[in-house]
Formats: structure tokens, C-alpha cells, sequence
């Protein structure tokens, strides 16, 4: 598969540790068709879950079947874990050794109940010793929500105040990539790379749930030989 079809991340993951994020030319989304496409790319079928904006983490190596889950860690060669996002944040997470691989689908109800932290803790690894990639997600631009959303993040680290610019009349412009750093940190993981994308405007290249009409789905990939 030729780019622009996927996005490698760019950070310094040990050999052994491969991961790639779809772009539009491959709609993952239910009715998209292109699950049979992506297939031919991965050592697996990916293990896909029923995505609930939630902070469960599925831990791949002892669960059969349907999985529920917004996160999932592996440390088992050659199982894929992914999740779907047209907005929200696929976190890419490995461990030094390239021994654990992890993601969480963090939009910003996932993230402020903690995915991004129960993640880390599941992935087994001293945090220290992990590193992390932050997908393409709806940019700083173009986020605006309300007080309850900042309230969110606000219980939990009143320094998350920084990552929200006033727009008036209640709302705000949320930075999802510096509130993704602040949860990694809070977690002990101070290697992230990757942001800098933003799903709504980028028209060419991501679904967006918040452009309206474009149901499509993204999938973001990752896992271990």
C-alpha cells in the first residue's frame, strides 16, 4: 500500500515494533469495506472492539472474543491491536525493549475519565521506559466546546486550564494534544512524539465526525513481532 493510505508514526520505536494509522483512502467504518483491504498489510486480523468512549483497556493476550474496550495493550507477537477514530486521538504506546505494545482511542470523554493513564499502567512497562505517538486528531483550531468539558479535565489538574482558549459565551477552543501530553506526564511517560494533525480541517487527507456527513473511520494500528 502506497502513501497517502497510511501514516507512519515518527518516533523512535525499537525494531520489531510496527504501527501505521489509515487515512480516508481506506473508510474503516462499519459500511466502509475496507476492513478486507488493510488485512494484507497486518501479520492478523486485528483485534477490533466495540469503542464506548470509556477507559477500559482490553488486555489482548488473556481476552477471547467480542471486546468492549477503548484501549488495549499486548505483549503476545503478532496480535494487532486498533482503534477507530474520525476526531478523536489514537496514543500509540511501547515499552524500550519493544517487548509491549499498547493504544487507547482518547477523545475527550475517554481521556478525562483516565484512558490514557489506565493504558500505561496496563502496558506492564516502568513508565520511564515507555515512549508514545499521538495521532491524527482533531486539531487546537478547530475544537471549540463548552465549560463542561473543561470542568472535566479541571477536577483532575487544574493545570489542564492551559490547554483551553476562551471563545466567549461559555466556550472554548481545546488543545487535545496538549491535554494528551499532560495525562502522559501525569502517567510518568515524558517521550511523546507525533501531533500536529487535525482531522476537521484537513479535508484530503480524515474522516471528521464533526464536518458533518462524513461517516467514515479511520483505524490506527499497532503491534509486535
Amino acid at each position: 500500500m502506497s502513501a497517502p493510505a497510511w501514516i507512519v508514526p515518527d518516533w523512535p520505536a525499537p525494531r520489531g515494533v510496527h504501527a501505521f494509522v489509515t487515512t480516508r483512502d481506506i473508510d474503516l467504518g462499519p459500511d466502509g469495506g475496507g476492513r478486507e483491504r488493510v488485512l494484507a498489510h497486518v501479520p492478523a486480523k486485528p483485534r477490533w472492539m466495540k469503542q464506548v468512549h470509556g477507559a477500559h483497556v482490553s488486555r489482548l493476550d488473556a481476552e477471547a472474543g467480542a471486546i468492549t474496550a477503548d484501549a488495549a495493550v499486548t505483549s503476545a507477537p503478532g496480535t494487532v491491536a486498533v482503534v477507530l477514530v474520525a476526531d478523536c486521538m489514537p496514543v500509540m504506546l511501547c515499552d524500550d525493549e519493544g517487548e509491549r505494545v499498547g493504544i487507547a482511542h482518547a477523545g475527550w470523554r475517554g481521556m478525562a475519565a483516565g484512558v490514557i493513564e489506565n493504558t500505561v499502567q496496563a502496558l506492564g512497562a516502568e513508565p520511564s521506559r515507555a515512549m508514545a505517538w499521538l495521532g491524527p486528531a482533531i486539531g487546537p483550531r478547530a475544537f471549540e466546546v463548552g465549560e463542561d468539558v473543561r470542568e472535566a479535565f479541571l477536577r483532575v489538574d487544574s493545570r489542564s486550564d492551559a490547554a483551553f482558549a476562551p471563545r466567549g459565551g461559555g466556550k472554548y477552543l481545546a488543545d487535545l494534544y496538549s491535554l494528551a501530553r499532560q495525562r502522559l506526564a501525569r502517567a510518568g511517560v515524558t517521550r511523546v512524539h507525533g501531533g500536529g494533525f487535525c482531522t476537521l480541517s484537513d479535508a484530503a487527507r480524515f474522516f471528521s465526525y464533526r464536518r458533518g456527513g462524513d461517516p467514515g473511520r479511520m483505524g490506527a494500528f499497532i503491534w509486535r513481532e
